[in-house]
């Protein structure tokens, strides 16, 4: 029987987040795109694969790019839908290399939480596309923070957490979002959290524990790799004798790594905690991303001797985690004067989708350039993700991931006026529906003149 005060407690979180979300999710993709082209012309156009473009004009068709250029030098099809978006600023859509959306979910009670697997610290088989939402208000909400795509990934409470997913954020189930041809990304962490197992009496409880859990897991994937690689050896040589070895999916993801397929994605905060990853990286040879950084600053160079990237999660009220308590404000800046290849991602929920942009800002006030800063947000973190051939600038053939602002990127002024994901619109502020998303209202716009906190046990 549920406790009078809990059910008190989800009865207001049931009356304040309304839970019939699934009408409200943008149209699943389909197969195909319209052939009519759709035409946005007029405003300051940031291709990021060049400098922008004044008055400019971007061509979709297919639901790709098919022109980007000045006014002058771009011709409109006869058939084309025109937007005019004169005085507004359009750029690619935005990339977020470390997300929680639809796998923490909206309101974070127990029954949405599934990022963190607590059975054990090495969980590589677990795929965040068997936990994510896409009926989750916090996807809509993203797409209201001009972000097209992300990488949803499982928490840091392991040392080996799981496979992360790749996603456009349209559709209405996990097919429609994955990007076609991906497998995701591996995510690890060190540092505090794969310690809490220590207060259970259970391994890992040390910095200690945590490399070398996963050294000896890479390990065995390595053997598990030889003896595949021998059998497909002796087929491939016409042996009728040749048995497979015994399939083991905690280490297939692995082996990807090590192939080089997958990219670990690895959560890590202090110095001596980077220096770790990247000797077991050194040691496995396999591609890593580093994520959060608090302390990046502090091995810039020994990051960009090996050419490892960095997507940064940026507050600017840092507290309650004493790891990251060295957060620096010009950690961005200094990555980049450094040649460190740098991203900006929400960690979302820990910041709000609606404000990534406003995290590229913070780290423009702390010395990073525009230009570094807008590469942040789009190019640099779809390299993170093998994703750069496909979304991250605005060039013909790439997908028609766009967004317009309001005014200048940066400026505190500057709203997302609206989001298209392959030449579809998945926001639009100036549907009272979607601006919600963008104020934070979403949860309370309909539900709360509605709601009698005496019936639901509260104060009068």
């Amino acid at each position: 029987m549920t406790p009078k005060p809990l059910l008190q407690t989800l009865t207001l979180l049931l009356a304040l987040h309304p839970i019939n979300l699934i009408a409200q999710q943008s149209p699943s993709p389909g197969t195909a795109h319209s052939d009519q082209a759709l035409v946005v012309r007029g405003a300051k156009v940031y291709p990021i694969s060049g400098p922008p473009i004044e008055n400019g004009v971007v061509v979709v068709r297919a639901g790709k790019i098919e022109a980007v250029g000045a006014a002058a030098s771009v011709a409109i099809p006869a058939d084309a839908q025109v937007i005019e978006a004169s005085g507004e600023v359009l750029m690619p859509g935005i990339v977020d290399s470390h997300s929680h959306i639809g796998i923490i979910g909206n309101p974070p009670i127990p029954a949405n939480v599934d990022a963190n697997e607590g059975s054990g610290p090495l969980e590589p088989q677990l795929r965040a596309i068997d936990a994510i939402n896409p009926a989750a208000p916090g996807i809509r909400i993203a797409t209201a923070g001009g972000i097209t795509t992300a990488n949803i990934m499982p928490g840091s409470g392991n040392v080996i957490g799981g496979q992360t997913a790749y996603v456009k954020l349209r559709g209405k189930t996990i097919e429609d979002m994955i990007i076609p041809g991906t497998i995701g990304g591996l995510k690890m962490a060190n540092g505090e959290n794969p310690k809490h197992y220590g207060r259970r009496d259970q391994a890992p409880m040390t910095r200690m524990e945590v490399a070398a859990l996963a050294r000896r897991e890479y390990t065995k994937a390595q053997e598990y790799k030889r003896k595949w690689d021998d059998y497909n050896k002796a087929v491939a040589a016409g042996s009728k004798d040749a048995k497979p070895p015994e399939r083991d999916l905690a280490m297939e993801p692995l082996v990807q790594v090590l192939e080089g397929k997958r990219i670990v994605q690895h959560h890590t905060h202090r110095a001596d905690d980077i220096m770790t990853v990247l000797r077991i990286a050194d040691e496995f040879h396999y591609r890593v991303v580093i994520h959060h950084g608090s302390e990046a600053h502090l091995v810039a160079d020994e990051l960009a001797r090996r050419h490892i990237p960095v997507t940064l999660t940026i507050v600017d009220s840092p507290g309650g985690k004493l790891e990251a308590i060295n957060v620096n404000e010009h950690t961005a800046a200094i990555l980049e004067k450094a040649g460190v290849k740098v991203a900006i991602n929400t960690d979302d929920d820990i910041n709000s989708s609606r404000f990534i942009i406003r995290e590229a800002a913070l780290a423009v006030r702390g010395g990073m350039s525009e230009e570094g800063a807008l590469r942040a947000l789009t190019i640099n973190p779809a390299e993170m993700l093998d994703l750069g051939n496909r979304v991250g600038t605005l060039e013909k053939g790439k997908d028609a991931d766009f967004i317009l602002l309001s005014g200048p990127p940066f400026s505190v002024y500057t709203k997302v006026l609206e989001t298209w994901i392959e030449g579809e619109k998945v926001f639009d502020r100036s549907n009272p529906a979607d601006l919600h998303y963008a104020t934070g209202g979403y949860d309370v716009a309909n539900q709360y003149p509605k709601f009698n906190a005496a019936a639901a046990g509260g104060a009068q």
